[in-house]
């Protein structure tokens, strides 16, 4: 039993050595296709529906702190693309822990399917961002100093920000990433 162990994860081993050998890893190729983004904002807005129709169990336990999701498109479009990649990572990261709040204090089995699905959705976002080439973003030691944002105190609003923000400005990125584009020549 053990010879066959010792055998089995040797050649785990060699196979991520073999993934991982220098100059053979090739790049995550860049996810343009916007269908992404429609399914994610899909089912964000299925667990707003869901929150809208819970009765018991589904509040939050106390205000968080939310990215705004108003854009002011002369602004926006003024802004270089890292700045407006830090600004979507910014609210991603403000909206994971949002969510991740929420779940802690949602008692209704129901709607932590949905929460969990959204979490998961944010982190597949940060992995798009990463296969545009776009930076890794660092999150602040807490959300008291980012700017742009502002406080919800009920479970609904939370997730209508979401949705809003997936819609918004992580579309708007996501439509300009340099990775993206064209060339046409």
């Amino acid at each position: 039993m053990l010879q066959k162990t010792g055998r089995g994860l040797l050649t785990l081993l060699l196979l991520v050595m073999e993934w991982t050998r220098p100059g053979l890893l090739s790049p995550l190729r860049p996810i343009c296709d916007l269908r992404v983004l429609d399914h994610f904002i899909k089912e964000a807005r299925d667990a707003e529906v869901a929150m809208k129709s819970c009765r018991e169990g589904c509040s939050l336990s106390e205000s968080v702190s939310v990215p705004q999701t108003t854009v002011d498109f002369d602004v926006w479009e003024k802004k270089n693309g890292l700045d407006q990649a830090h600004e979507v990572q910014s609210g991603l990261w403000l909206l994971q822990q949002a969510l991740g709040l929420l779940r802690t204090s949602v008692t209704n089995t129901a709607l932590h399917s949905h929460l969990d699905n959204s979490i998961r959705n944010l982190l597949s976002i940060n992995a798009v961002l990463r296969s545009l080439n776009i930076q890794e973003y660092t999150p602040p030691a807490s959300a008291a100093g980012l700017e742009g944002t502002w406080r919800v105190s009920s479970a609904t609003d939370l997730l209508q920000v979401h949705v809003n923000f997936l819609r918004g400005k992580v579309r708007l990125l996501l439509m300009d990433a340099q990775a993206c584009q064209q060339d046409v020549s």
